[in-house]
């Protein structure tokens, strides 16, 4: 498949956060890969852990398709990439099918998953929790299919379906209301097969106990009540076509990134752009109390969960002088959220102790007192870093509960919400050492 042609992909979306979604998403494509389909996945939107499991369903790396933070070739470089030597790509929605930013007036580009389905032109099959309703979820999916115009829902799979008699329901209430909308099956209820969760979503795939059963098992119920063949005709190949290009640009030419439990968020497309301008990548991992790589000029501490393991890293030296010598070396050290705290002089956890971080930057953050901060950003360089020039912009995202205590110093960003609001400065700039709560998605 060459790198302009049009990708072949459908959109599974929901009518609300919890309908099944994710779960029915993994199920599919575990089962289309056993299968022998060379499938492809993407998430819709600036999330981290679902495509986690998608690369563990598929073997292959999962990207993000962003409509609200990526600019159009951006958008569509994503495609191409998340497309290559795929038969086509299964594209998991965020949130219910409608939900998106809140934007400025007369903007419809929202970043909503019927945001992606208009750009891309992907049909969307509809998950619908059917768990507390009969022949009211075919009125449901009727006003979702005729919601927005350029949004076409081609597909329904009902979860959550009590007996056959109740699946008999359904599929009559569809055949009378959407006769030429497929039905493509109806799940029973399963005790036992979800995800366990914490304060920023699911737990990592990572962290899953026994996730190959899982997918297995999940990818034996799509099989056994869900239309397969029917499925895979839906797909259409997309009318978004573009050539693959960088992204964010890189920090340095050897980047050390963290990676492991405690810094899990790295967009694939960000690190894959770093190396297709010429980068090269250095994992390397804080709790195994591992330094960054000596030989490289930079080093990255993407978000995750170091609230979770602070203790530990508080205890391990050898990272902390790692980052601490980078910084003395003029080296550059980036972070991002939870990269950005550990960077500061301490963090408190949900219970109260505070653990003495790098000390690179002047900050002080604490999960005794959780506040949800949460949306879309729009982020101005107010002094030239590795980033780029004073004034360069970005698009990303802040999810995170932690409060600041202390945040002195020269800000990193000036910014601003999906709607255009401004929310003053953000972040820290010590030298060559940086960081923020956003999570950098593209340039503007």
């Amino acid at each position: 498949m060459s790198a302009s042609a049009a990708i072949s992909g459908l959109i599974i979306a929901a009518p609300s956060s919890g309908s099944g979604k994710t779960l029915v998403t993994l199920g599919l494509l575990r089962h289309l890969s056993r299968s022998g389909v060379a499938i492809a996945s993407a998430k819709t939107g600036p999330d981290y852990i679902d495509p986690a499991f998608h690369a563990a369903a598929t073997g292959r790396p999962c990207f993000n398709l962003d409509p609200w933070a990526m600019r159009p070739e951006t958008l569509a470089g994503s495609l191409q990439r998340t497309g290559e030597e795929a038969d086509f790509v299964v594209c998991e929605g965020v949130m219910g099918l409608f939900d998106g930013a809140f934007v400025a007036d007369g903007d419809t580009a929202d970043g909503s998953t019927a945001h992606l389905a208009q750009l891309t032109g992907w049909p969307v099959v509809l998950v619908v929790d059917a768990g507390a309703q009969a022949g009211s979820a075919a009125a449901v999916v009727r006003g979702f299919a005729s919601h927005r115009e350029g949004v076409r829902v081609a597909g329904v799979i009902f979860n959550k379906v009590g007996s056959e008699a109740h699946a008999r329901i359904l599929r009559d209430a569809m055949a009378a209301s959407l006769p030429d909308l497929a039905v493509l099956g109806c799940l029973p209820r399963r005790k036992g097969l979800t995800l366990p969760e914490r304060h920023l979503g699911l737990v990592q795939a990572s962290e899953h106990a026994d996730l190959e059963a899982f997918l297995d098992d999940a990818a034996d119920q799509l099989a056994q009540h869900v239309d397969m063949e029917r499925f895979k005709a839906l797909a259409q190949p997309s009318s978004l076509s573009g050539e693959k290009g960088g992204v964010l640009p890189p920090l340095g030419q050897r980047i050390a990134v963290a990676a492991d439990q405690a810094f899990r968020f790295t967009y694939p497309l960000t690190l894959e752009g770093w190396r297709s301008a010429g980068a090269e990548i250095f994992p390397f991992s804080p709790l195994a109390d591992e330094a960054p790589d000596d030989t490289c000029d930079a080093v990255y501490l993407p978000g995750g969960y170091p609230e979770l393991h602070a203790g530990r890293l508080a205890a391990n030296e050898n990272f902390l002088d790692g980052l601490r010598s980078a910084a003395k070396k003029a080296k550059t050290v980036f972070g991002e959220c939870g990269g950005y705290m550990v960077l500061g002089q301490g963090l408190v956890d949900k219970d109260g102790a505070r653990h003495a971080m790098a000390g690179v930057l002047n900050l002080e953050t604490s999960f005794a007192v959780r506040k949800l901060h949460l949306g879309y950003r729009q982020a101005r360089l107010l002094v030239q870093t590795a980033l780029g020039p004073c004034d360069a912009t970005f698009r990303g995202h802040e999810f995170h509960y932690a409060s600041v205590l202390k945040e002195q110093g020269q800000p990193l960003f000036s910014t601003a919400n999906a709607a255009k609001a401004e929310l003053g400065p953000v972040g820290l700039v010590e030298g060559t050492v940086s960081g923020s709560f956003i999570h950098l998605i593209d340039q503007a």
